[in-house]
């Protein structure tokens, strides 16, 4: 796996080192010895799915408060998307700042999102299915996010046109 840092400290995206013959390829997605080596968390207690149906959809931008923070690690093992995480460390220097990359099954990258980021994502393709690890149980009552389109965080998602946000999506406070 190539492990590459991202703008807000703790935060990567990794690659697959794909090993490939004419029968198609073998690929790692975890490796605990690799992810202790990169300081990054290696207990992931619970696995999750999310499936969108059609382009243009946002799911989120959630995050679980303390003491209830999680780490997630996510990639797109159909179709494709546009991944987002915002950083929301009180104190950290690239506070509200965000990343992006674009995760699809056929790039197989994945985003590492440590505790106390904001993470959300808006659907590239029709049919697309993300998959979660999270290190923390979901324990509701301790949820909380971010407006997508919030301007002081002035995110550039791909599509702006036709976007479909869940009503708790789009009713959360703006910074």
């Amino acid at each position: 796996m190539i492990f590459t840092p991202t703008p807000l400290n703790g935060a990567f995206t990794i690659e697959p080192e794909r090993r490939e013959d004419d029968r198609g390829y073998f690929v790692r997605t975890f490796c605990e010895h690799e992810f202790a080596e990169h300081g990054l968390e290696t207990v992931f207690v619970q696995a999750n799915a999310a499936w969108s149906t059609k382009r243009g959809i946002v799911r989120g931008l959630h995050l679980q408060n303390a003491p209830h923070e999680e780490v997630k690690l996510v990639r797109c093992t159909r179709g494709s998307v546009f991944d987002v995480i915002v950083d929301c460390r009180q104190g950290s220097k690239t506070l509200h700042h965000w990343f992006g990359a674009t995760l699809s099954a056929s790039n197989g990258t994945q985003l590492y999102v440590p505790k106390g980021f904001a993470h959300g994502y808006q659907v590239l393709e029709d049919d697309s299915e993300m998959t979660y690890q999270v290190s923390a149980h979901y324990t509701p009552g301790v949820e909380s996010g971010l407006r997508w389109n919030d301007p002081a965080i002035g995110i550039q998602w791909p599509i702006t046109q036709g976007v479909d946000v869940s009503e708790k999506d789009e009713a959360w406070a703006l910074l």
